[in-house]
C-alpha cells in the first residue's frame, strides 16, 4: 500500500514509519522527510496518488504561556491539517483512506473512568480544542470526497525512552526525588506505541473513531514500583496532607512569580484522581488486543 505519513520524526511517528515501510513517503519540516514542507504555513505539492494517508504531525505536550503559543496549536493542528487535505485534493488522485492521530484530551476531562468515544468533547485548552477542530474537518472532508476516515484517540503513549510524564517519572525515580501521593492508587490509561502502529491496517478497512489503551490502566503506585525495582531505586509515599500543603505553596509561588512551578494544586489533583478511557469499541470492531504496558516496561526503560 502506497502511504503518505506526516510526523514521522516524532515519538509515535518512528513506530508508524517502521510499520508502514517500505512503501511509505514522509512529509514534514524536518530535512529527513521525502517531502520537505511546513504544513502549518504551506500547501505541499504532491506529484503522486497515495492509497493511504496517516496524519500524525501535530503540536502537543507544551503548556502555552502566551497568546502566540496558544495560537501555535491551531496553526499546526488545524491549519496544518487543512493544508494537507487541500494538497490531496490537488494531487493526481485522492487516497482511499485517511487516518488521523488524535488524543483523549479532546474529552476535556481531568477525572473519570472508562470514558467512551460517545462522550461529549469538552476540551477548552488549545491542544484539545485544536484536535477537536481537526477531527471535525477530517470527517467532513472524508464525507464530501468519499474518503474513508479513521481517528485514533490516544492516551499516554509508551515506547523506548518515553517522553512526557512517564519519562519525567523515570528520571525522578533515578534521581531519588519521586514520591507517590498517599498510596498512589490513582489510575491512568496508557498504550504501547508499537500496538498503535500494528492496528493501522485494520483501521484502514473499517474507518471510525476509537480510543486505544492497554486495557489495564495501571496506578501510579504500580508503575513507579515497577520502575523502581528495575532501577534498584526506592519509591516513597508522601501523605495527602503534606502533599496538599506543598501544592498550595507551589500554586502561591506561581501567582507571585507568574511562572510555572513543577508541583501545584493542579498537579496534585492529577496525581490523586483517576482518568481512564474505554477501548471496548476498538476490541469489538477492530479486534484490538493490546499488551500490558507494565509487562513490557523492562524492554522500554
Amino acid at each position: 500500500m502506497n502511504t503518505l505519513l506526516s510526523g514521522s520524526s516524532g515519538f509515535l511517528g518512528q513506530y508508524l514509519l517502521q510499520k508502514l515501510q517500505p512503501n511509505c513517503t514522509t512529509i514534514g519540516r524536518s530535512s529527513s522527510n521525502a517531502i520537505f514542507c511546513d504544513l502549518s504555513t504551506e500547501i505541499p505539492v504532491l506529484n503522486q496518488q497515495f492509497d493511504l494517508v496517516v496524519h500524525n504531525a501535530g503540536k502537543a505536550h507544551v503548556v502555552p504561556k502566551t497568546q502566540a503559543e496558544r495560537e501555535d496549536f491551531f496553526k499546526v493542528n488545524v491549519a496544518g491539517t487543512k493544508h494537507l487535505l487541500k494538497s490531496l485534493e490537488q494531487s493526481p488522485g485522492l487516497p482511499g483512506s485517511f487516518i488521523f492521530i488524535s488524543t483523549v484530551a479532546v474529552y476535556g476531562r481531568e477525572v473519570g473512568e472508562n470514558i467512551a468515544e460517545n462522550t461529549s468533547l469538552m476540551a477548552q485548552d488549545p491542544y484539545g480544542r485544536s484536535k477537536i477542530e481537526a477531527e471535525e474537518m477530517i470527517r467532513e472532508w472524508g464525507r464530501v470526497h468519499g474518503v474513508k476516515t479513521g481517528i485514533l484517540r490516544l492516551p499516554l503513549i509508551v515506547g523506548n525512552n518515553p517522553p512526557g510524564n512517564l519519562g519525567a517519572m523515570i528520571k525522578a525515580i533515578q534521581k531519588g526525588y519521586y514520591f507517590n501521593i498517599g498510596q498512589g492508587q490513582a489510575r491512568r490509561s496508557m498504550v504501547l506505541a508499537e500496538d498503535v502502529a500494528e492496528i493501522i491496517p485494520k483501521l484502514v478497512q473499517t474507518g471510525g473513531t476509537f480510543n486505544l489503551t492497554d486495557g489495564c490502566h495501571p496506578s501510579y503506585s504500580e508503575i513507579s514500583q515497577h520502575i523502581g525495582k528495575m532501577l534498584h531505586k526506592p519509591v516513597r509515599n508522601l501523605s495527602n496532607s503534606i502533599a496538599l500543603t506543598l501544592a498550595g505553596i507551589g500554586s502561591g509561588i506561581q501567582v507571585m512569580t507568574q511562572k510555572s512551578f513543577p508541583f501545584n494544586k493542579r498537579a496534585y489533583s492529577k496525581m490523586t484522581s483517576s482518568l481512564t478511557f474505554s477501548d471496548e469499541k476498538a476490541k469489538e470492531v477492530l479486534g484490538w488486543q493490546p499488551r500490558s504496558v507494565l509487562a513490557h516496561l523492562d524492554e522500554l526503560v
